[in-house]
């Protein structure tokens, strides 16, 4: 079994594709704490706005109540004195502002949940979750399956032709797939993979005399 610290903060990650579990698995986590009769808060960017504004929601329809924030100070000034337990979803779109919250409500005592995409739709490290990664006590990396193959997926393919880093959308334009089978490229990007050398080229045919 985990152990979780004692008498001190920490900081949780959850991190992975689109429609891997995060938010699932965050609701999880903190629906265990609400029956411990925790004082908890979940927190998400105004921006997403896809199932309800106040609250999150898994693609499988699990909801628990939030509180939508425009900036990651926001949440420093909305916290209730017992609070023990701070949620925070689609990390992502707060962007490096959210680093020095996190680390201020860990240092206060707090647990603090994350999760959000480790990628982007090309394939990159999507910040700030690498760095959220390495002051994280504890990391859970989630696979969701390949709508291509079935194999574990780890990656996020945009099926839109928009080249914005930051899409908001959920099956209507993004799929779950593997390494073999994602392909930026199909959303009119340059591929950032490593592309295998091409085919040797036939030798010309010998010129009659």
């Amino acid at each position: 079994m985990q152990r979780f610290p004692e008498e001190t903060g920490w900081i949780e990650v959850i991190c992975g594709s689109m429609f891997s579990g995060k938010t699932e698995e965050l609701i999880s986590r903190i629906r265990r704490e609400i029956y411990a009769r925790k004082q908890v808060r979940i927190f998400k960017p105004r921006t997403d706005d896809r199932y309800a504004v106040g609250a999150v929601v898994s693609h499988s329809s699990l909801e628990l109540p939030c509180v939508a924030v425009d900036h990651a100070a926001d949440i420093l000034r909305l916290l209730d004195d017992d609070l023990s337990v701070v949620g925070i979803d689609e990390c992502q779109f707060f962007g490096e502002e959210l680093l020095p919250v996190v680390e201020s409500l860990a240092n206060r005592g707090l647990r603090v949940i994350c999760a959000g995409l480790d990628q982007d739709y090309l394939g990159r490290p999507f910040d700030p979750m690498p760095h959220l990664m390495a002051v994280a006590e504890y990391v859970t990396k989630k696979l969701a399956v390949c709508m291509v193959c079935g194999n574990p997926a780890n990656r996020s393919q945009r099926l839109t032709a928009s080249e914005s880093r930051v899409v908001i959308g959920a099956d209507d334009a993004y799929e779950a797939r593997c390494r073999r089978c994602f392909h930026p490229r199909e959303a009119g990007d340059q591929p950032v993979l490593p592309m295998t050398s091409p085919p040797a080229l036939a030798p010309a045919a010998p010129e009659r005399p």
